[in-house]
C-alpha cells in the first residue's frame, strides 16, 4: 500500500512541476478609472499608446446564491463652486468670550465681581491685539471700562460702579452690532 501511495504522490508532484502557474488574479478596474490599453503591434519606429474607458456596466463577481457584498463606499467631490462665509471681524470671538466668562464669574459679591472685571480687563486687552478698525475701539474702550469698574469695586477709586457698568452695557451693544458677520 505504501508503494501505491508513494507512487500516488510523486505522479501529484510531477504535475504540479510541470503544470503553468496560475497568475495571481488580477484586480477588477473601477469605473471611473482609465486603463492604458495594450499598444497595438505596429512597424513605426514610435508606437502609440492610447487609453480606454471601462465600459460603466456592473459585472456580478459572485457566485449565484451566495448574498452579494456590500458596495464600496463612494468618494464625493467637494463642490468646487465659492461659498462665502459669514465671517465676524478679528477680536470679536475672543471679546465674546471675555465678556462670556464676565457674566458667568462674577457672582454677586463685590471682590469676585472686582476679580472678575480685572480678569475680563485682561483678556479684553488680549483681544484688541488681534482686532481693527471700530471693533478694535470699541473693545479698547470697554478693557478700560472693566479696569475702571474693577478699580471702584475695590475702592482704589471712588464713584459709583453702577455708572460703570451701564457704560459697559451700552458699549457691548455697540459692539455687538459691529460684530455681526459681513
Amino acid at each position: 500500500m505504501s508503494a501505491m501511495a508513494g507512487a500516488i504522490a510523486a505522479v501529484v508532484a510531477l504535475i504540479a512541476y510541470l503544470a503553468p502557474p496560475t497568475p495571481p488574479p488580477q484586480p477588477q478596474p473601477q469605473p471611473d478609472t482609465v486603463v492604458p490599453a495594450p499598444a497595438p503591434e505596429s512597424s513605426s519606429p514610435d508606437p502609440v499608446t492610447t487609453t480606454r474607458h471601462t465600459p460603466r456596466t456592473r459585472r456580478p463577481t459572485h457566485e449565484p446564491g451566495t448574498p452579494e457584498p456590500p458596495p464600496s463606499p463612494t468618494r464625493e467631490v467637494p463642490d468646487s463652486s465659492p461659498v462665502v462665509a459669514a465671517v465676524r471681524p478679528a477680536g470679536c470671538d475672543e471679546a465674546a468670550e471675555a465678556l462670556t466668562a464676565y457674566r458667568r464669574n462674577a457672582g454677586t459679591v463685590r471682590d469676585s465681581q472686582a476679580a472678575a472685571a480685572q480678569q475680563t480687563y485682561q483678556d479684553l486687552m488680549g483681544a484688541v491685539l488681534d482686532a481693527q478698525g471700530a471693533v478694535g475701539q470699541k473693545i479698547s474702550l470697554l478693557s478700560r471700562e472693566f479696569q475702571e469698574l474693577s478699580f471702584r469695586l475695590t475702592g482704589m477709586t471712588g464713584g459709583d460702579p453702577n455708572q460703570v457698568i451701564a457704560d459697559i452695557n451700552t458699549d457691548i451693544a455697540e459692539l455687538n452690532r459691529l460684530c455681526e458677520p459681513t
